[in-house]
């Protein structure tokens, strides 16, 4: 009995992972699925409820208004900063726009002293660190023209992980009960272990998801209508960029406005350089602080240092992917390390 149920076990993790190796080649649209499902599955309830039970219709309708409200505009979005990226890439590359040219304006802006600091560089003097500045610029601009032309050569693969999702979506929404149940059963922890393990995971997912895209498009949203009516272009790009950056903790739209607001201020444009601080200090910088704790809740707010660690690791490892499942991970790291110290104190605390 012992060397079946031992080779049962083997068998059972040599099948997981086969079954993982086949999900990998589409684990994005996989884990999109279970991010909308989640954070949709209380409208899915509430439309089952109103149309006397049939799932089958709340669940295609549910999918239906998933995609309006939130697929085909984060799309659309990022085609706009693909395309937007490409052409300012394209204006650099022909010299429609001189970084050279914009760059010494900025320096010769400054105090004498500190232009002989940027000329005494160990780097190799102010050309030196020009230069890299001008490269940096223009390979961030051929990544979106990668993007674009790599976007077009697997447009195919694109659309079947697309489709993948919508038709795995349908079916979290009509059995997401049932798999939640079958999960819980299964899984190798007590009732109490995985009841909260999966709760907080539920929880992370909508707050983060929920919270912090919201916050990050009305971020994005008034700093591009500012530049926009400020004159400052490519307006799109600049907001696009700052609802991506948003994202990121502790310096999030601050990496677009602050350097917009410095060279409008040392090439002259002192009004429109103290209208985008004003705008970044009073308006986009308080919307965290007043958004964020009805989206979040403080029962799922992980401390800042950590949501900074684990959200830049993410997207550093995973890409776009990494925004979530970086916090994601760090909160059921937290969660369970705090259900172990628990146990550890119910049987008598540390022992010597």
């Amino acid at each position: 009995m012992v060397v079946q149920r031992v080779s049962f076990y083997i068998l059972l993790v040599l099948v997981t992972l086969a079954f993982i190796a086949v999900l990998i080649p589409f684990y994005s649209a996989v884990f999109w699925a279970v991010v909308f499902a989640i954070i949709f599955f209380p409208f899915y309830v509430r439309l089952e409820a109103a149309l006397g039970g049939r799932r089958n219709v709340a669940a295609v309708l549910s999918v239906l208004i998933c995609l309006c409200l939130v697929i085909l505009p984060g799309l659309g979005i990022l085609a706009s900063l693909i395309q937007e990226g490409t052409g300012l890439y394209q204006k650099i590359s022909s010299g429609q726009i001189d970084l050279n040219r914009m760059l010494n304006e900025v320096v010769n802006a400054l105090p004498v002293f500190m232009q002989d600091w940027l000329q005494n560089l160990e780097t190799g003097g102010f050309a030196a660190l020009r230069d890299r500045f001008s490269s940096s610029l223009m390979q961030g601009g051929s990544f979106f023209a990668g993007r674009a032309l790599n976007f077009g050569q697997s447009a195919a693969e694109f659309f079947i992980a697309f489709g993948l999702m919508l038709y795995l979506l349908f079916f979290l929404f009509r059995d997401g009960r049932a798999l939640a149940a079958a999960i819980r059963s299964a899984a190798p922890l007590s009732d109490e272990h995985t009841t909260q393990f999966m709760a907080k995971f539920a929880s992370v997912v909508r707050a983060t998801v929920r919270g912090n895209i919201i916050i990050a498009i009305m971020q994005g949203l008034i700093g591009g209508v500012t530049f926009w009516l400020l004159g400052v272009q490519p307006a799109l790009l600049w907001g696009v960029l700052m609802v991506f950056l948003s994202l990121v903790p502790a310096v999030g739209a601050a990496l677009v406005w602050v350097p917009t607001a410095i060279y409008l201020a040392v090439t002259g444009d002192i009004l429109k350089a103290a209208i985008i601080v004003a705008v970044g200090v009073f308006v986009i910088g308080l919307i965290d602080n007043v958004l964020r704790p009805p989206l979040v809740g403080k029962e799922t707010k992980l401390p800042d240092y950590v949501v900074l660690i684990s959200t830049v690791g993410g997207i550093s490892l995973l890409g776009v992917n990494g925004f979530v499942i970086g916090p994601l991970i760090a909160a059921l790291f937290i969660a369970a390390w705090s259900l172990f110290e628990k146990e550890r104190a119910g049987d008598g605390g540390v022992t010597d």
